[in-house]
């Protein structure tokens, strides 16, 4: 970078008096015009070839994570485990709500919950001496839905994590191996820094072969692949592309270089590669091996900067495999081996006296690769999982899901009581229901075919007659010899009587209360006892007092047993009325 009659900017160097360049190991950064330490991950990517090739962009997708997120055998456990709780704390949420009279969504749901009772509905609270009967409750549906959330999550994880083992095969290779191994490769190697392509200088040349050796040659870089340079923010990219590249060269050497140009010198901090090998009949499979080096195996971890005469290697490996598993997928797996430093400089003022020597000008590059063509791996997946094991890992996992919740179920019903007969409260809440929309289908169907007033009437005369739902509650004294079910029917037919719904049955309650009752009449009351007579002469026996005195006290009980019976008939008479009264206004 240049800067005349300019301060240079923290951490670098001036040279030639009106030129800047940062110190080894900063690297200058033109939107905030400054020169910052390069940072980097050490880690090197290597994938194999059973990956997609279909790539997404990071702002969209975080593919890696995706992918790593789903091959990961722990989710499946995670993923029960939270299904598992979600559906026993729905179970919970649901049982604090009412029952009511069975028309609710929150009775649907419980009834359809014990429905699903399809683990546990013979299975629990059977009492010695009774006849076994499916029984299916609230907490008998939950239990085995959760039971078998438990055993579908624990079978997929047994089937993921003994699914298979992958075997590697190494069998020398012949000549029509190799031959039929072709593959479309790709090498992009970036110099990191402020250089540009125009700086680029030698490529176009490639060594096949060992040097000193016979069948050392040199040949065009076209004959072997496609190149090319391409400017990026962290530097100029060499890209070198290969399609339907055959696997029997043993290396292969492609140098270049960088070299100084008025105000901009050559020099980098590191370099950053990524190898990608595709087959061209199975395109979404391939193999890569990226990352990004500055220090050689023998330099350390200090800062420097690469400039000199001296070259800087970058050795990498093709192994052949194939993979059975996979219609016999012919791959090349790249593999980084080293690299090796050229001429680099780790103090500032040693790279002041290289910026200001034309000598020192250059950055010599050279991509060594490696074909190891003596060998082909094999890959092929074997089944360690047979039928018979997995029949037995079947048979354990369900036992083991059904025996927790079982567990639970008889520990929850042997404490808590009112968990032994829920079943029945559903039954009979049911029953009593579908009984209601029978009768008054029933009801219906009456009044549709024979007039709603006769039906009314009928009633009215049945109810409030003196044999009907009155006569409960005249109050006279019956004999001994009334039976209890002739006042069991009464009483029945006094509620339904009560609980019809009709307008005019409403009126007919009103009206009925204008009128003095039946058992206020003078034919249903006995007349008082006698007055006894007594005259001056006649004398005055005790017994008789008493008899007297008897038969008031005797005829006082009846009327009082009268009056508070009426009342009490009264009193019920006027309160269906108000509340008849307060739902037709409503």
């Amino acid at each position: 970078m240049s800067a005349p009659q300019v301060p240079c900017p923290p951490n670098s160097v001036t040279y030639n008096r009106t030129f800047c360049a940062c110190e080894p190991g900063y690297l200058y950064n033109s939107t905030t015009k400054n020169c910052s330490f390069f940072t980097f991950s050490p880690e090197w990517v290597v994938e194999s070839g059973v990956d997609s090739a279909v790539t997404f962009p990071e702002t969209i997708f975080s593919f890696d994570q995706i992918k790593k997120f789903t091959q990961s055998q722990a989710v499946f456990l995670e993923a029960t485990a939270v299904l598992l709780a979600s559906w026993l704390l729905f179970c919970v949420f649901v049982r604090f709500h009412e029952l009511g009279d069975g028309r609710n969504i929150w009775f649907q749901i419980r009834w359809w919950i014990s429905r699903l009772d399809v683990c546990f509905a013979t299975r629990h609270w059977l009492e010695d001496q009774k006849v076994v009967r499916k029984r299916k409750t609230e907490l008998g549906g939950a239990f085995s839905i959760a039971s078998w959330i438990l055993f579908i999550g624990l079978l997929l994880y047994q089937i993921i994590t003994g699914r298979s083992v992958e075997v590697h095969n190494l069998k020398a290779a012949n000549a029509p191996d190799l031959v039929s191994f072709v593959n479309d490769l790709e090498f992009n190697i970036t110099a990191v820094s402020t250089m540009s392509c125009s700086q680029l200088r030698g490529l176009g040349t490639i060594f096949l072969g060992n040097p000193g050796s016979i069948d050392y040659r040199a040949s065009p870089l076209s004959t072997f692949s496609n190149y090319s340079c391409l400017n990026t923010s962290r530097g100029p990219t060499i890209s070198l592309r290969c399609y339907n590249c055959p696997l029997v060269r043993d290396n292969v050497y492609i140098s270049w270089q960088f070299i100084d140009v008025p105000s901009q010198p050559a020099s980098a901090v590191a370099f950053e590669f990524n190898l990608t090998a595709k087959s061209p009949t199975q395109k979404k499979h391939m193999s890569l091996v990226s990352g990004t080096v500055r220090n050689g195996t023998y330099v350390g971890d200090a800062p420097l900067t690469f400039r000199g005469t001296d070259t800087n290697i970058l050795k990498f490996n093709l192994f052949p495999r194939i993979y059975q598993n996979l219609h016999g997928l012919k791959l090349a797996q790249p593999l980084f081996h080293e690299f090796l430093p050229g001429s680099y400089i780790r103090d500032a003022n040693e790279l002041q006296v290289s910026l200001q020597n034309s000598s020192n000008g250059l950055i010599n590059t050279t991509l060594l690769i490696n074909f190891l063509s003596d060998y082909i791996v094999e890959i092929d997946n074997q089944n360690i999982l047979g039928p018979v094991s997995f029949l037995a890992d079947l048979g354990g996992l369900y036992c083991i899901s059904i025996g927790i919740f079982f567990y639970l179920l008889v520990q929850c019903e042997y404490r808590v009581k009112r968990l032994r007969k829920e079943d029945q409260v559903f039954r009979n809440i049911r029953s009593r229901r579908k009984a209601k929309d029978h009768w008054d289908k029933l009801r219906k169907y009456v009044m549709y075919t024979w007039g709603p007033s006769s039906l009314l009437e009928d009633n009215y005369n049945y109810n409030y007659s003196s044999d009907g739902c009155c006569a409960c509650a005249k109050g006279v004294s019956r004999r001994k010899n009334d039976s209890d079910k002739r006042s069991d029917r009464e009483s029945s037919l006094c509620a339904i009587s009560f609980d019809k719904k009709d307008r005019s049955h409403k009126v007919m309650a009103g009206k009925h209360l204008s009128e003095p009752p039946k058992s206020l009449k003078d034919e249903d009351i006995p007349p008082p006892p006698p007055l006894p007579v007594f005259n001056g002469n006649s004398t005055v026996n005790v017994s008789d007092i008493h008899k007297n005195l008897q038969d008031l006290y005797e005829y006082n009980a009846m009327l009082r047993e009268n009056l508070v019976n009426t009342q009490s008939m009264l009193r019920d008479l006027t309160t269906k009325y108000s509340s008849m009264a307060s739902e037709d206004q409503t």
